[in-house]
């Protein structure tokens, strides 16, 4: 969507499925992925969506979904991490891409890049290895050259975020994960609801209006699939604050 993108209406979560990125929507982005912290007040948030959507709500981020629901400390919470390849249903089920051997190899190359450049940090998630480089802006380009030669080597995905790579297992997104959980039965009669902030959410967005919903879109104005948009995490989470005492 091009041009001014309004800001959602508070009764846009009635009768919602709701599908929340975290870093970057609940949380701000910090200088270190393991830097993040949960308060009170969002987790009491997660606690309260959940009682008033009878569990319509799910988080999807491309962090692990273990650390995810660390992070939270809620259950039962339905969490999807590494970007759609892995569920952890509030009922206890739980499912995962295999993970490719080639990460092994990929791991020792990111490791060694990071070692000659300081302040590049290498993630180890389940099912990829990422390069972060918020803190060394001036490595972008070899981060991102190296993602991308390892990527195609290797036959994996390569996930563009804010300020880092990350070469991946292939076969799903955020959007792949909106409609597997679209097909539940625990989401199926809600309208999906997909709130995010990174290109990496846009597949959500897509999906989320496939299927006869929104997307909004959490930080500055930029294209999108999204509908709506709030200007950042602490707007997000007033208007989320507001739409539950919308519902009834």
């Amino acid at each position: 969507m091009h041009g001014l993108v309004p800001a959602p209406p508070a009764n846009l979560l009635r009768d919602a499925s709701l599908f929340l990125d975290f870093d970057g929507t609940l949380v701000e982005i910090a200088e270190r992925p393991d830097a993040v912290r949960v308060d009170e007040r969002l987790a009491g948030l997660l606690s309260l969506l959940f009682q008033k959507l009878d569990g319509r709500i799910a988080l999807i981020s491309g962090r692990p979904a273990d650390e995810v629901r660390t992070l939270t400390g809620l259950t039962p919470l339905t969490i999807v991490g590494s970007h759609g390849m892995q569920f952890q249903w509030a009922d206890g089920r739980r499912s995962m891409a295999p993970r490719p051997a080639a990460l092994v190899d990929i791991l020792q190359e990111l490791r060694d890049l990071a070692a000659r450049l300081p302040g590049v940090l290498v993630e180890d998630k389940p099912l990829g290895a990422a390069l972060h480089f918020r803190q060394a802006p001036d490595a972008e380009a070899t981060c991102i050259a190296l993602a991308e030669g390892l990527a195609t080597a290797h036959g994996l995905t390569l996930q563009f975020g804010k300020m880092m790579i990350e070469v991946r297992a292939s076969g799903g997104d955020k959007g792949s994960a909106v409609r597997t959980l679209m097909a539940e039965p625990a989401f199926a009669s809600g309208r999906p609801l997909f709130m995010g902030d990174d290109v990496t959410d846009e597949p959500g967005f897509t999906a989320a209006v496939a299927l006869g919903g929104a997307g909004v879109l959490v930080g500055p104005e930029r294209t999108t699939a999204a509908r709506y948009r709030l200007p950042g995490v602490g707007e997000a989470l007033r208007w989320l604050e507001a739409a539950c005492k919308d519902i009834s």
